[in-house]
């Protein structure tokens, strides 16, 4: 192996010998490491080893290998595929390995030219530096030294890299890009000098004290969610569902919605125009909680369906480092993956180019491993650092099986990691039901702890009133049973009473407009109300039916309107919820044939 000077290091070279669409071998490259990075060719293209045999590297390549052929040069760096966190990551818009797309733009213009390199944080945009560390403390890694503000919304911590640790020389204030020195450390080698960045492997993940039991919501705003199937700050969801169901509208609404400090959104393999979406959509949004534009907390990963196959694979790893980043900070981070699908598509693709044993489908054999490996990084912990702060990574995946058949491998596999399946239904989708998610065939299994929280911090009554609405949607889907075989007029009027309570949970609670400016968001409290609003028909209805009233009476009763409107008031007059109430109580004293404001008299 000869040696070659390359970027001031002494680096090794290769040949290739072999060219398979984005598979690369190389020989000569026995001082190499399975997950180095090496640059291919004259273009330097960025690639990775993902396989050693003998001195013969499989290297799967980022970018487009059109031109490579056997005898040209393969530079290994020593390194494995890192990303660099530091200030500058909010609002930027990332390819699957990490290089800003809108600086690639300016580079190399609308369409992407192979090799084309910039840095992957701004080098020429100055931070104002605000040290919380003073000469001669003692830090360890975590440790917090100095802050950045990096939006209006997040304030940056500039941390200790894991795995250092000794006693500050000196510390500076001001302005300075984040390449310059900002600290000196005196450690047991020798003093070391810091600048605001750090480099972290993608696949390997950071280091925490230790995990938390999860028992804080993660608030989504969407009623489907929330009040049936919730997630916790810290847990893991999967959102299986065929072509047209919805996932990525619901991915969209979660990233713009829920109540995380910090959102990173991967698009994994799906079409350009989501991403631009995205990108239309998000700068004009506005948090309510802040104020400001919802980018100002978004970090977006886009590597779309015609972006070379093997950095999809890489964008998954990209993404959940840079969410575990915050999380270190003390964040709450949500991220959201769509698809895992098209992930696992590039694992499979991978896979069969370096001739590998296929498993079920043709997908590797090492597929579900992968899968828990990813959600694994998920969590609520105990952040590094001597002030034991606390930080939460709630990953939420979308998967897309192939005819909406939920049996598939990367379903299965992905269902035996995660807490919450969200299974979007295809029926209701096109019955233009959404969100389309099956309230019979769904589960959370943070259900109690969240019956236990929403019932001390919402309303003491709020998992009864769940369980009792549940309870009315499972027992619908009996009904219909005996309504097809022998029509409805066959139930009794308390089982027709019950159907159309169950519609009205379904129309009126469950079906959200995403695009409607004051249903798109739902909160608690309203959640709450509406749930009353809609079993308080139910209750009084049973009981107007016990006193003589006639179902086709309640049917028509005025009230019916607000409740069917009632998704559409604001937030600030939820109050006016409880009015709805009182006036079916009222109605339903008016159509009781004992009733006093009818002019009858009342039994004893």
């Amino acid at each position: 192996m000869e040696v070659t000077y390359c970027k001031e290091e002494i680096l090794k070279t290769g040949k290739v010998i072999k060219v398979s669409g984005p598979l690369v071998v190389a020989s000569g490259m026995e001082e190499a490491a399975v997950y180095d990075v090496v640059e291919v060719s004259k273009d330097r293209l960025i690639g990775e080893i993902i396989e050693m045999r003998g001195d013969e590297a499989s290297i799967q390549v980022y970018e487009e290998t059109t031109g490579i052929g056997p005898g040209d040069d393969v530079i290994t760096t020593g390194a494995p595929l890192s990303v660099e966190l530091g200030p500058g990551l909010i609002e930027q818009m990332f390819d699957g390995i990490q290089r800003p797309l809108q600086s690639l733009q300016e580079v190399a213009g609308d369409f992407l030219t192979k090799g084309a390199e910039v840095k992957n944080l701004n080098r020429e945009k100055l931070w104002d530096f605000v040290p919380v560390a003073k000469v001669g403390d003692e830090v360890v890694e975590g440790d917090i030294v100095g802050t950045v503000q990096e939006t209006e919304v997040i304030n940056h911590k500039i941390m200790v890299p894991i795995g250092v640790s000794g006693r500050i020389k000196d510390i500076k204030s001001g302005s300075f890009h984040v390449d310059e020195t900002v600290y000196v450390l005196e450690t047991e080698s020798g003093d070391r000098e810091f600048n605001m960045i750090q480099k972290w492997p993608v696949r390997r993940g950071r280091k925490t004290k230790g995990k938390i039991d999860p028992n804080t919501p993660l608030i989504t705003g969407q009623r489907v969610i929330d009040t049936f199937f919730p997630i916790t700050k810290g847990g893991t969801a999967a959102i299986p569902g065929p072509f047209g169901s919805g996932k990525t509208v619901v991915q969209h609404q979660l990233a713009k919605w829920a109540d995380a400090q910090v959102v990173v959104y991967v698009g994994c393999g799906e079409r350009g125009n989501e991403m631009t979406d995205v990108l239309m959509e998000f700068p004009e949004l506005i948090d309510e909680k802040t104020g400001q534009s919802i980018m100002k907390r978004t970090v977006l990963i886009a590597n779309t369906s015609n972006m070379p196959v093997a950095a999809r694979e890489a964008s998954i790893y990209t993404g959940i480092t840079i969410s575990e980043y915050y999380r270190d900070m003390g964040y709450s981070v949500a991220m959201m993956a769509d698809s895992t699908s098209r992930w696992a598509e590039a694992l499979r693709e991978m896979s069969g180019r370096l001739e590998e044993m296929p498993g079920d489908e043709g997908y590797p054999a090492y597929l579900a491993s992968r899968v828990a490996e990813f959600y694994e990084r998920a969590g609520r912990v105990t952040c590094l650092g001597q002030d034991n702060r606390e930080g939460a990574l709630s990953v939420i995946g979308a998967v897309s099986p192939p005819g909406g058949d939920i049996s598939e491998p990367v379903t299965q596999s992905t269902l035996r990691i995660v807490k919450i399946f969200w299974k979007l239904d295809y029926d209701l989708s096109y019955r233009r039901h959404f969100p389309a998610i099956n309230w019979i065939e769904s589960y959370s299994l943070y259900q109690t702890k969240m019956d236990k929280y929403f019932d001390s911090e919402i309303d003491s009554e709020f998992s009864k009133n769940r369980r009792r609405a549940m309870a009315l949607l499972q027992e619908e889907s009996s009904l219909q049973e005996i309504v097809r075989l022998v029509g409805r007029d066959s139930l009794s009027e308390q089982d027709q009473l019950k159907l159309e309570v169950a519609k009205s949970l379904r129309e009126d609670y469950l079906q959200q407009n995403a695009f409607h400016d004051v249903d798109t968001f739902c909160s608690l409290e309203k959640q709450n109300k509406m749930m009353k609003v809609i079993l308080s028909f139910y209750d009084q209805g049973l009981k107007g039916i016990e006193d003589g009233i006639y179902l086709s009476e309640i049917e028509k009763m005025n009230v019916r309107e607000r409740i069917t409107r009632m998704k559409y008031v604001s937030e600030e007059e939820i109050s006016s919820l409880d009015e709805i109430i009182e006036e079916i109580e009222r109605e339903m004293r008016e159509l009781s044939p004992n009733s006093e404001d009818k002019g009858g008299t009342v039994n004893a």
